[in-house]
């Protein structure tokens, strides 16, 4: 419905023109801060009506090299009074080629497009670092940034990766083929990983020396959580999956807020978790964060709730300089 109604024009007459703040990030020039976080359009074939709807940056994905349909169904859950949810999708994905060749098609997004990418789930973790490179390869020509999910609680053990050694191994491949390929093309793009929220302050510490050291591009802190908590009692809190909406805010603040401190704006920090509202989006940059990405809000409050925060968000930045 959304591609249909961008193609008519119905998106733009509803939604008037993005909210205008641009800035620079990463090198990159964002028309304003609010994003659509990875995992609403899977395929890549939305980005132009995400875009109408207002969005400053659109991250698509996760795509894996190949293909996989993701876990059986039922694995998506609305918990409706504490506006949450709990997905158990699997990464499902067409697969890395396809995503691309569908971005390749977008027609009228001007905004910052990121590439959210992830090893297939068959794929022993001591293989990952292939699987990686080749999607960064793949989404190198169509990429504004792209985003390493080494973080989701619905593909076994991946979150083994995040391990300090682990990491440092996987991100200094990355970013050695990242140097090779800006050689190659003659265009830099940024490099960024989403992190859970489920680390202790030890993981923490441990991961931003990590990427101090590895020289990342940027940080999404963060990822669904395993946590039930406020959503206990509910039918659906027994079900297996990462948990986002109003419940993560807290953590999502917390883990975001610890990492600004260890990296003291060294890395820039992409906030995401439980936004919405305005407020919950201010509160976002004032722990650190240079942009802000949507999902479960946008889910339940819909397309106002980016203008309501690009607003408050350049009013935020305004009234600080």
């Amino acid at each position: 419905m959304l591609r249909v109604g961008e193609r008519l024009g119905l998106l733009q007459l509803l939604c008037g023109k993005p909210v205008d703040d641009p800035v620079e990030v990463m090198g990159l020039r964002f028309p304003n801060r609010v994003g659509l976080a990875a995992g609403m359009d899977k395929q890549g074939n939305t980005v132009d009506a995400f875009g109408a709807l207002g969005f400053g940056f659109v991250e698509v994905g996760t795509l894996t090299p190949r293909p996989q349909p993701g876990n059986p169904h039922p694995r998506l859950f609305r918990c409706v009074p504490q506006r949450a949810i709990i997905n158990h999708m699997g990464i499902n994905n067409p697969g890395i080629d396809r995503g691309v060749e569908n971005l390749a098609s977008r027609r009228h997004f001007r905004g910052i497009l990121g590439v959210n990418i992830s090893k297939n789930k068959v794929t022993p973790n001591d293989e990952a670092r292939i699987d990686y490179l080749a999607c960064l390869r793949a989404a190198w020509p169509v990429a504004d940034y792209v985003a390493i999910n080494f973080s989701c609680p619905n593909v076994p053990n991946l979150c083994e990766l995040a391990k300090a050694e682990k990491a440092a191994d996987l991100l200094a491949s990355l970013k050695s083929e990242q140097a090779n390929l800006s050689q190659e093309t003659g265009r830099y793009v940024p490099i960024v990983m989403k992190v859970s929220p489920d680390m202790s302050e030890q993981q923490i510490r441990e991961l931003a020396h990590v990427f101090q050291d590895c020289q990342l591009d940027g940080l999404i802190c963060t990822n669904t959580t395993t946590s039930r908590k406020g959503v206990e009692g509910h039918p659906s809190a027994a079900e297996k999956g990462g948990l986002s909406g109003a419940p993560l805010y807290n953590r999502s603040n917390e883990t975001l807020e610890a990492f600004a401190k260890e990296l003291r704006g060294s890395i820039p920090i992409i906030g995401v978790g439980g936004i919405f509202s305005a407020e919950d989006a201010v509160q976002k940059m004032k722990l650190g964060a240079s942009l802000v990405q949507l999902y479960t809000g946008f889910v339940y409050r819909g397309p106002a709730l980016i203008r309501t925060c690009a607003h408050a968000l350049r009013d935020f930045v305004a009234s600080s300089r």
